[in-house]
């Protein structure tokens, strides 16, 4: 692995929109979309690793920290040496990561931090909302059920949100999840195609 990835991390409640302006902005030349909540879905639900995933997903809690960031190095490995991402010449987009404050600690020497993204979403009925529509659509029975959809977004409170705090006030840009999609990747493009051509070799 390189030595630091610079990075750019998104933010926000389930719901918010991390994953959708994540695959956006990922398609744009110079940047690479990394979400662990594809990562583990991708896993064999029958491994051992999958069915230890399994056991704290279907009921809306964090998998533990070592094991998450040691699949995110395994992960990212694969894709340098599959060639889909470059270190030099490409921002990393980290979506989902990290979740914990003791997550941040631990990748903190492995990433160089340029921004931010803080997706906020402030109407948390309207959240709750969206994640059972976007369970219904896209078959996933992790947010199925309210309770569940409910209980992540009160992990997200007190286990993400307090992450944010760990970074300078001039790194952390917020923006509205509640507006058009492309009302919200425009936003997210300004603050990040500045950064990319001052960070990068491309």
């Amino acid at each position: 692995m390189a030595e630091q990835f610079k990075t750019i991390l998104f933010f926000g409640a389930p719901g918010a929109g991390k994953g959708t302006q994540g695959e956006l902005i990922g398609s744009v030349p110079g940047f690479f979309h990394m979400s662990t909540g594809d990562m583990f879905r991708s896993l064999d639900h029958e491994s051992e690793l999958g069915k230890t995933f399994l056991s704290y997903s279907t009921k809306g809690e964090l998998v533990p920290d070592e094991l998450t960031i040691q699949l995110w190095q395994q992960y990212m490995n694969e894709r340098i040496e599959e060639g889909s991402y470059d270190p030099e010449t490409m921002l990393l987009i980290l979506d989902g990561l990290p979740r914990t404050v003791a997550q941040a600690k631990v990748i903190e020497p492995l990433i160089d931090v340029l921004a931010v993204v803080h997706l906020n979403a402030r109407d948390k009925e309207a959240m709750v909302a969206r994640l059972r529509e976007r369970a219904i659509k896209q078959q996933r029975a992790d947010d199925a059920k309210e309770e569940v959809v409910r209980n992540r977004l009160d992990v997200y409170e007190r286990e993400t949100r307090p992450v944010l705090d760990l970074y300078d006030d001039s790194l952390v840009h917020d923006v509205d999840a509640i507006n058009t999609m492309a009302m919200v990747m425009s936003e997210v493009l300004s603050i990040l195609a500045p950064l990319h051509a001052k960070h990068t070799n491309s």
